[in-house]
């Protein structure tokens, strides 16, 4: 049997594109990967969702979307994808493996794979994660209203995430390793001249200090000296940088220097009938919303493709 459509991911870009392709007929196979749900399942609130006015927590979210996919007529299998090929034997026809060794076969393809952000890895960092630990100002800084915080990076993304924080927190300390930042110069300076940005380099954070499974605070450790000492806040957001989970499509598509898949009109691969969306290919926004939109992008490009 031939698939019409197979989706791979099931965060918001994966469920969407799920939700447009059953509505439409195609009863799409959805592989719900290793962590399903994507990065909305390891926060809590959600607040910036449309259609949620008094919030929604972020795994709730996800059951809700997971919900409607499969009332719709998409189907789900907790499964991963190892590998994805061209079939041999009938031209255009793709080919993928999942974890347990079932080989499918599909007319087109929409990769929904995301981005997983990167972290330190501390002791009893993913407890707190959503807790005081987050990889995304814009999706949580509302909830650090008029308390302190700590950013990790050195690089653009630190600057805008410290800036973005500045308008909402008391206090927003710059956590950097080195002195020297990769940041440009303008982005750089901008956060330097903010009364509300300190600026803590050369320190990293040596360790995470709770209380009942919320941050309170961070140890922080001079890299030159390698004195200590701890400093109490009430979030720590990390802003170095996200790893796209694409290796496996190579080479049946392209990646740019940092390994986002790189698309044309919005979500179309170099290999027909195989699209990209969400934080796969998405290297600025990282929104579950633009995540979704791109994930309906796809699915009706897919449909279009499969009509013609």
């Amino acid at each position: 049997m031939i698939e019409k459509m197979v989706i791979v991911g099931t965060g918001p870009a994966g469920l969407t594109a799920a939700i447009y392709g059953a509505r439409s007929g195609l009863s799409p196979l959805v592989y719900a990967g290793i962590q399903h749900g994507g990065q909305l399942t390891t926060t809590t609130d959600v607040e910036n969702f449309p259609g949620f006015a008094e919030g929604i927590l972020g795994p709730k979210l996800m059951e809700e979307m997971t919900k409607q996919a499969t009332r719709v007529g998409s189907r789900i299998i907790y499964e991963q994808i190892e590998e994805v090929a061209m079939s041999q034997e009938q031209k255009g026809i793709k080919q993928l493996t999942t974890s347990s060794g079932n080989t499918i076969l599909a007319k087109t393809v929409i990769l929904c794979t995301g981005a997983t952000a990167k972290t330190l890895k501390l002791e009893g960092e993913s407890q707190l994660m959503g807790h005081g630990v987050s990889t995304c100002a814009t999706c949580d800084g509302f909830f650090y209203r008029q308390k302190k915080v700590i950013v990790v990076g050195g690089g653009d993304s630190a600057m805008e995430e410290s800036l973005f924080l500045a308008n909402l927190v008391d206090k927003v300390y710059l956590v950097h390793r080195r002195d020297v930042f990769r940041a440009s110069h303008i982005m750089l300076e901008r956060a330097k001249k903010h009364e509300k940005i300190e600026f803590l380099v050369p320190y990293v954070i040596h360790k995470l200090l709770s209380h009942k499974g919320v941050l309170t605070g961070v140890t922080l450790e001079n890299v030159s000296t390698g004195k200590q000492h701890d400093l109490t806040i009430d979030g720590l957001f990390y802003a170095i940088g996200h790893t796209p989970n694409s290796k496996v499509f190579l080479p049946w598509v392209d990646v740019d220097d940092h390994g986002y898949v790189c698309v044309s009109e919005g979500v179309k691969t170099k290999t027909e009938g195989v699209y990209a969306a969400g934080d796969l290919c998405d290297r600025h926004y990282k929104q579950a919303i633009t995540a979704a939109g791109l994930g309906c992008q796809a699915a009706m490009t897919a449909i279009q493709y499969l009509d013609q």
